[in-house]
């Protein structure tokens, strides 16, 4: 029953996202079956559309931003939870992690009180990179909390006894023994602000991401084999991202000799 459990529920979970492909090379205009026919030509379209275009650029450098400062954000407070005790820390650190549990709908609504009313400032893409920070640092450290228990603490204390400084050991004997989690982290965050739809949907301004410029489109039934293809090809490349993130990940456990945990989280 366990086994049927298991199957019914990857069926239930994966099936839509699986009609993706289907539907992007059908012909027709109609999301249903029977299919009408084999095209590329909702592919071709995606190549015409300067509206697309520009929503993409602009979800890539509100991605790429994110996903550096949160990466930056998470590396220090992880080597703070890991490697040094004060008072406070399990408090500290529960607080950062919360976004991690909190509906995302609360957070945007949360945010745009706090971004309009509070700060007076005017909704971009600054807004939208802020927020996404907020929600992509807790993951980025999950992961390299995971990096810094692998990494044997005498390696930086013989460093340290040899001359180098605490600066010098951290930049020549850490970082590049963590680097492949911190590769990691880059690549979850920047698909999870890549995807992100609630928050740029209430803190995006005139400059629409990706995923806003897609709800936009569901208004009109002839550009839903456009979205089939769009999504097609956002399916992936967050797969293979995901791939690429969770080898790294893996790899860095591998090189410093510790054990996996079995997953980001």
């Amino acid at each position: 029953m366990l086994r049927a459990y298991v199957v019914a529920f990857l069926i239930f979970l994966y099936a839509p996202i699986a009609l993706l492909p289907v539907f992007a090379f059908n012909s027709g205009t109609v999301i249903a079956f029977p299919l009408d026919g084999f095209t590329l030509d909702w592919f071709a379209a995606l190549r015409t559309n300067s509206e697309l275009h520009s929503a993409l650029l602009n979800s890539l450098t509100v991605a790429g931003t994110t996903s550096v400062l949160s990466v930056l954000l998470g590396l220090m407070a992880a080597r703070a939870n890991i490697r040094y005790t004060f008072p406070g820390k399990a408090a500290a650190m529960g607080l950062v992690m919360i976004p991690l549990v909190l509906p995302e709908i609360i957070v945007a609504t949360s945010l745009l009180v706090v971004v309009v009313q509070f700060f007076g400032w005017s909704l971009s893409l600054v807004t939208v990179v802020a927020a996404h920070v907020l929600i992509c640092t807790p993951f980025a450290i999950a992961i390299l909390n995971a990096s810094f228990q692998s990494l044997d603490p005498a390696l930086e204390e013989a460093a340290i006894d040899l001359g180098e400084t605490r600066s010098s050991t951290f930049r020549l004997v850490t970082l590049p023994l963590i680097m492949p989690g911190i590769i990691a982290a880059l690549l979850i965050c920047f698909t999870i602000s890549l995807d992100e739809f609630i928050i740029a949907f209430f803190l995006t301004g005139s400059d629409t991401t990706l995923p806003v410029y897609i709800w936009s489109l569901l208004r009109f039934p002839n550009q839903l084999p456009v979205i089939m293809a769009l999504g097609t090809i956002l399916v992936i490349v967050s797969i293979l991202i995901l791939t690429l993130a969770e080898w790294n990940r893996r790899r860095g456990i591998a090189r410093m000799g510790g054990k996996d945990s079995g997953g980001f989280l």
